[in-house]
C-alpha cells in the first residue's frame, strides 16, 4: 500500500474514533502536504480557523509559517504539516495531558507511515511531546535526537506574531532548516571507528 493510501486509512480510522476526546465538539483536523515530505512539521493543537477548514496552521500563525517556508524557498507543498491533537480544544485552550495521549497512536502511525528525515516541532507542546526535558527558550533551533527521530524544536508561529524578539529567533531558526537537513548532527551513540592502536589498547583490559 502507497504512503497516500496508508494515511488515507489512518485518516477514516481516527474519523470513526468516538471514543476520542473532543469528538462531536470539532472538526477532524487530520494533516497535509507532501506524502514524500523530508520535513515533518508538528503543531499542537487545531485553532479557530483550523477547525473551520479542517486543514492545519490556516490561521495567521499559518500565513507567518507560509512566510517563513518561502523565506528557505520550500513551498508549503513540499513539507507536511500536522499537529499532536487532532481537534481543536474548546477556546484554543492548551491541550490536556489526557487528550495528548489520546492522539499519540494516530501521530506516531502518521509519522511512521511519512517516515520524514526531521522533525520540526512547533511550539513546547510539540517539543515537549519528544523532548520531555527540553525549554523552548534555551532548546530552540537546535537540532538533537529523541530516539530514532532527528527532532528540531521552533517557537510557535502564534508566539511570534505576539513577540518582535521570538519572531526574530525563529527567522534565524528557520534559516538553518535547509543545512540541518543535508548535514545532520552526529547521533550520540555514533562513534567513528576505533583505529588498529585502539582496539590493541582495549584488548589489554
Amino acid at each position: 500500500m502507497e504512503k497516500g493510501e496508508k494515511l488515507l486509512e489512518l485518516n477514516k480510522e481516527l474519523a470513526a474514533n468516538q471514543e476520542l476526546p473532543l469528538f462531536g465538539s470539532a472538526n477532524l483536523v487530520f494533516g497535509e502536504g507532501s506524502v514524500d515530505a523530508s520535513v515533518l512539521f508538528i503543531g499542537e493543537a487545531p485553532g479557530f480557523h483550523e477547525d473551520k477548514l479542517s486543514r492545519p496552521f490556516v490561521g495567521q500563525a499559518g500565513k507567518l509559517l507560509d512566510k517563513l517556508l518561502s523565506s528557505i524557498n520550500w513551498p508549503r507543498e513540499s513539507v507536511y504539516i500536522t499537529n499532536i491533537v487532532k481537534r481543536r480544544p474548546p477556546g484554543n485552550r492548551d491541550p490536556l495531558p489526557d487528550e495528548i495521549e489520546a492522539y499519540k497512536p494516530y501521530l506516531e502511525k502518521q509519522i511512521k507511515i511519512l517516515s520524514p528525515k526531521l522533525i520540526a516541532t512547533l511550539g513546547r507542546f510539540s517539543m515537549n511531546y519528544f523532548l520531555p526535558d527540553a525549554k523552548i527558550s534555551r532548546d530552540h533551533g537546535v537540532a538533537q535526537y529523541a530516539g530514532e527521530h532527528l527532532i528540531m524544536p521552533f517557537y510557535h508561529p502564534a508566539a511570534a506574531l505576539r513577540s518582535t524578539a521570538v519572531l526574530k529567533e525563529l527567522e534565524l531558526d528557520f534559516k538553518k532548516l535547509p543545512d540541518i537537513l543535508l548535514n545532520p548532527p552526529p547521533r550520540k551513540n555514533d562513534h567513528p571507528p576505533k583505529s588498529a592502536e585502539e582496539n590493541k589498547q582495549s584488548s589489554l583490559f
